[in-house]
């Protein structure tokens, strides 16, 4: 007899009257609002406005909704325009079905028109935020169990996920299988905890704590891809995720390493966000303050002899005046 440790929950929605509240829509909205939330802290100790990360993903997150559909449409066609499926499907993104590299990268497009609009360098908007996507995507990955959907090979192990449902195919699936969801929820918390740390550390810029991002992720993915059956394209015997993970993997690693080596550290406050109160950029920097009080100083030296002698000098004709007047005034006695 199996025994689950996890079990799904019987549907993954409610009804309010006619009105539908989906399980996998909540989650998405949750992981959004912890992205915005944890960059917006990030963003503000920094030297950023305070609504900068949020005004910025009003674009960046339909356009990562509708990026990473697409993606998962495309990567996955059979599913909507095979033989006997209804291409209409393709529009039910609430049924599941978010492929995270078309979210990431149409989402960068939106954040970039956003941050072309707020007058802020995309590279340090994304390390920003980059923590907070990756705990956007722990929170998603329950929307797959609220949909009994993306689960591994079949277990024994204490914690697998008991599957109970009818396919649209009509197939029935019952029993308990390694609960992918679950895997990938708790590696993308590592992740951000990661980049937390590591920015923190080697006080990461210019994009770097967002590269790192990626590159963590995509080596827990791979390793998780390997444990699903779901329905997916191969290449050489590897599922196409897989190698998606292989090519942004080196990507990210090798922006990590160029990046690091022509611009090390992290871009100061000051070029962030005009908006969060600093100096304007044409205003000198603090060093440069610095300087221009040393040379003011090193003026003022140079000046104090001679202005010393002038005072001397003008002592010296007052008191001539002064005598020469006291000796009229004898002589006119």
């Amino acid at each position: 007899m199996d025994i689950a440790y996890i079990p799904s929950p019987s549907r993954g929605v409610l009804y309010l009257g006619p009105v539908p509240l989906r399980a996998y829509a909540f989650c998405i909205i949750i992981g959004v609002a912890v992205a915005v939330w944890l960059g917006s802290k990030r963003w503000v100790a920094r030297g950023g406005a305070k609504h900068t990360v949020g005004d910025i993903a009003v674009w960046a997150v339909p356009f990562g909704l509708v990026g990473g559909r697409l993606y998962h449409v495309i990567t996955d066609n059979q599913l909507y325009f095979g033989p006997g499926m209804d291409p209409w499907n393709a529009l039910r993104i609430w049924e599941g079905g978010l492929g995270i590299w078309g979210a990431i990268a149409l989402g960068a497009v939106g954040a970039w028109i956003g941050c072309r609009r707020r007058g802020v360098p995309l590279p340090a908007y994304a390390d920003a935020i980059a923590p907070g996507i990756a705990l956007a995507q722990a929170c998603g990955r329950w929307g797959n169990w609220f949909n009994q959907e993306l689960y591994g090979k079949a277990t024994t192990m204490p914690w697998g996920l008991e599957i109970h449902k009818t396919n649209p195919d009509g197939s029935v699936v019952n029993g308990v299988f390694q609960p992918t969801f679950l895997y990938e929820s708790l590696w993308c918390v590592g992740v951000a905890l990661l980049v937390l740390w590591a920015d923190r550390r080697f006080t990461l810029g210019h994009g770097r704590a967002f590269a790192l991002y990626v590159a963590a992720y995509t080596v827990g993915r791979a390793w998780i891809e390997y444990l699903r059956i779901d329905e997916a394209h191969h290449i050489l015997g590897l599922r196409l995720n897989d190698w998606t993970c292989l090519v942004v993997f080196v990507g990210a690693v090798a922006y990590l390493v160029i990046v690091g080596r022509k611009r090390p550290g992290r871009e100061a406050p000051d070029s962030i966000d005009p908006e969060a109160g600093a100096k304007p950029e044409s205003e000198p920097q603090s060093a440069e303050l610095d300087a221009v009080d040393a040379l003011k100083a090193v003026d003022e030296a140079d000046e104090k002899p001679a202005q010393e002698s002038a005072d001397v000098a003008d002592a010296a004709d007052a008191a001539e005046e002064k005598a020469a007047v006291t000796a009229d005034g004898a002589a006119a006695s």
